[in-house]
């Protein structure tokens, strides 16, 4: 069996890169901290890669999915990681018995169903009493409207207030979170002192600075519970990665961008110039072209 699986477009792969990536592995990497200690469920776990990472602090984690093809592939590539497993099932009628988990993981799956009423319903009831599901979903009006995109693989995408009004019912404890992929000036200590976060936002029209990431989230994610969400949630996550390389192809097309720029205002400049010179060749009239033909 291969060791990748193919990017069809409709599930994530960890081969994918750049501004994909930090979206998908940020979600698993913010859900982590939740994870500590924890019987974990990852529904509609696709390639497996998250499973794969809430294993190395969890209990136990069950990563379950549709695709037989996808579980198969998963089972294969992670097979030598412990307290991991992998199920072929519906996440919307779930074969586990109630209060099996601890915490609960769902990530860009809710708008792929019709039935999404049935899938919360089903995390909800194999949810421990003191269970936190963790869930995630694009914002309809940033992510489709505003783009002018449609996403083929979308059955159902909700606004924020569609997102509250399904989940309140489950879980009267939520904590709603925006993501979207930023280029930020980042201050960090360099000193070991304790974490604490600030976010600022710049008002370019009247050049003020506001607290806070003044910006339309492209997805939401929900951490939600029938009891209290836990305490110890951050304010702000930032992820990346070791080789900035969102970054660093931004920055690749810019200079290339420029560099072009500059050749064709070059051309352009020499273009000019010959327009400008008179013609070296002498004007012949029509008695010398008759004599010469």
């Amino acid at each position: 069996m291969s060791d990748q699986l193919p990017f069809t477009g409709e599930r994530f792969t960890p081969e994918c890169v750049r501004e994909i990536w930090y979206e998908h592995w940020h979600r698993y990497a913010f859900a982590r901290r939740l994870a500590v200690g924890r019987r974990v469920l990852d529904a509609a776990c696709g390639e497996g890669y998250g499973s794969a990472m809430l294993s190395s602090v969890a209990a136990d984690v069950v990563g379950i999915d549709i695709d037989a093809a996808a579980v198969a592939h998963a089972r294969s590539r992670y097979a030598a990681l412990p307290r991991l497993r992998y199920e072929c099932g519906d996440a919307t009628s779930l074969p586990f018995a109630d209060g099996s988990f601890d915490l609960v993981v769902s990530f860009e799956t809710l708008e792929h169903l019709a039935a999404q009423e049935q899938l919360l319903q089903g995390f909800a009831r194999v949810l421990a009493d003191d269970g936190v599901l963790v869930i995630s979903s694009p914002d309809k009006r940033t992510y489709s409207e505003l783009a002018g995109f449609r996403n083929e693989f979308h059955v159902r995408e909700l606004y924020r207030e569609e997102l509250l009004a399904l989940l309140r019912p489950h879980f009267p404890s939520i904590r709603l979170y925006g993501q979207k992929l930023l280029f930020q000036s980042a201050i960090w200590s360099l000193d070991g002192a304790p974490a604490t976060s600030e976010a600022l936002t710049a008002q370019r029209s009247d050049e003020t600075v506001q607290p806070g990431l003044a910006h339309a989230p492209m997805y939401y994610v929900a951490v939600c519970a029938r009891r209290e969400c836990p305490a110890d949630l951050p304010d702000l996550s930032v992820f990346g990665d070791d080789q900035e390389s969102v970054y660093a192809h931004y920055n690749h097309e810019i200079r290339k961008n420029i560099s072009a720029g500059a050749r064709i205002a070059e051309l352009e400049a020499e273009l000019e110039r010959s327009r400008a010179q008179p013609a070296s060749a002498p004007v012949r009239d029509w008695r010398w072209w008759r004599r010469n033909r």
